[in-house]
């Protein structure tokens, strides 16, 4: 997947929308790499937690994220971080920090299930697996996603034509 110009430009324009009329919201640090927390953002090596650096998106992202991911099989944690992050050509990076408690707030819900086995390195780890109710939530979110996004880039368009008039 490759990040273009305008999908920049809609993470802006969430982060300015968000400000406006108080959605919730939740940190990306350091534009390349994501840390989607609830709250307090954590520093790590590879980000910096710079005003300036940060971009705001709406609660539930990452949830989203996740679902599409594991769209494909069964994956234990540390494989849905590195396939969102292949996926988005290294420009999202999902902090154990986050990803753990939204898998827990996925299982809590219904959408994923989880089995005990080992990884390809031997190691004791759960994987999560989408259910059937997990399939019908990622089309409503998929669709919400999809309106608001297209909602942003109208406005982001118009600004652009009034900027050039």
């Amino acid at each position: 997947m490759i990040v273009s110009a305008g999908l920049q430009a809609a993470f802006e324009g969430l982060r300015r929308l968000s400000r406006k009329i108080k959605l919730p919201r939740i940190a990306i640090v350091n534009h390349p790499h994501l840390d989607i927390l609830g709250g307090r953002v954590y520093d790590s090596p590879r980000m910096t937690t710079e005003e300036k650096d940060r971009i705001e998106l709406l609660q539930g992202t990452l949830d989203l994220l996740i679902l599409r991911t594991l769209l494909f099989g069964p994956a234990h944690g540390h494989a849905i971080a590195k396939a969102i992050e292949r996926n988005s050509d290294d420009v999202l990076q999902v902090e154990q920090g986050s990803l753990y408690p939204a898998l827990h707030r996925l299982i809590k819900r219904g959408w994923i299930s989880y089995t005990e086995g080992a990884s390809e390195n031997n190691r004791r780890a759960n994987y999560y697996r989408l259910t059937p109710r997990g399939r019908r939530q990622l089309q409503v979110e998929t669709t919400k996603w999809d309106k608001l996004a297209g909602a942003i880039a109208r406005i982001l368009r118009s600004a652009e034509q009034e900027d050039q008039a």
